[in-house]
């Protein structure tokens, strides 16, 4: 008579790095001065530069993650450089 077989283990869960927080300002180019900071109680995320202090503030939903933020600041930059320059 052999033996059961035993049931393998399932594989570890990989982990998700974690993203980051804080980016370089695109007005200043000083970096690591933008902090992207989300309130989930108001739906509002903010993005503010400690150095010249321009800030950011956009909606956000519960899959938000503060590099969205900093994403749509950056796309909100390059489509009012592109609109001023289409003026010109």
């Amino acid at each position: 008579m052999g033996k059961r077989k035993s049931k393998a283990k399932p594989p570890p869960k990989k982990r998700m790095d974690k993203l980051d927080t804080v980016f370089s300002c695109p007005f200043c180019n000083h970096g690591t001065s933008v902090e992207c900071r989300i309130d989930m109680k108001n739906l509002i995320g903010e993005a503010v530069c400690g150095i010249c202090q321009e800030n950011f503030s956009t909606t956000v939903t519960a899959l938000t993650e503060p590099i969205d933020i900093y994403s749509e600041w950056i796309d909100e930059c390059e489509r009012v450089n592109n609109v001023e320059d289409d003026e010109a």
